[in-house]
């Protein structure tokens, strides 16, 4: 489902009703106060997702716009760390997360809400002729990853090392976005990509399925950032996430439960 018809979907659920949080302090949401502007960093993979949340979320707060800072966790997670004022955080793995709880910069204890695993993306056309994951090794094949510090390119020497295959990229991208585009503009033949990205940009990219990425699953973790500017409504959009329509969200995306 594309991202544009999931918000509508949302969007149509939220209407009639002037709650959408399932779990948040109040037990509803438009409780928080009125105006203002709720700061969401995260992950890159998220985006689709989150961007119909936040339309959700903003429907059921006239006056609140919610902004979202979207990009590789250990990125976000280091901006927060420096000061950045954000209100919420969501991160594609635990070991990003910890740098914010270690900087103690987390407000409260975060909660994992999702998970993610990888598939090979080739473009439509998959001029590669890739079919498994022992297929990225093969020379004058142009494979793209994502860096190593960020989740899904250790999720990616994790499932690479679990399957006993070496691949020297072309390059490494800062985010799992990145490496989708290079897929998508046939600037490599193959990248190593979550699920939900593949799916989200169906049309450009096929995604292909291994069954290495059991080794390697993402857990993604959620937090209200210390000293948040609107800690009510960072609050309320948590419990949106951990409530059902934000896990109704995520599944139809292609994420798994936790």
């Amino acid at each position: 489902m594309t991202a544009a018809a999931s918000a509508a979907l949302l969007l149509a659920a939220a209407a009639g009703c002037g709650d959408v949080d399932d779990g948040g302090a109040s037990g509803k949401t438009g409780t928080a106060g009125r105006g203002g502007t709720l700061t969401v960093f995260a992950a890159a993979s998220l985006t689709e997702t989150f961007g119909a949340l936040g339309k959700v979320f903003e429907a059921a707060h006239p006056g609140v716009k919610v902004r979202f800072g979207f990009g590789g966790s250990s990125t976000l997670a280091q901006q927060i760390t420096q000061g950045a004022p954000a209100d919420v955080f969501a991160a594609a793995s635990p070991a990003t997360m910890k740098t914010v709880t270690d900087g103690g910069d987390a407000a409260g204890t975060p909660q994992v809400f999702t998970r993610n695993r990888l598939v090979i993306a080739v473009p439509e056309n998959d001029p590669g002729k890739v079919r498994k994951l022992a297929d990225l090794s093969r020379p004058g094949l142009k494979v793209v990853l994502c860096a190593v510090q960020v989740p899904c390119g250790a999720a990616a020497e994790k499932a690479l090392g679990a399957a006993g295959v070496e691949v020297e990229p072309a390059s490494r991208e800062q985010d799992v976005k990145a490496v989708l585009t290079k897929v998508s503009l046939d600037e490599a033949d193959a990248g190593l990509v979550y699920r939900t990205d593949a799916r989200a940009a169906s049309g450009k990219v096929k995604g292909i399925e291994f069954p290495e990425s059991a080794q390697a699953i993402n857990d993604y973790p959620i937090v209200e950032v210390a000293k948040a500017p609107h800690s009510a409504l960072a609050k309320e959009f948590i419990g949106l996430v951990l409530g059902p329509r934000g896990r109704d969200a995520l599944t139809r995306a292609g994420f798994e439960a936790p």
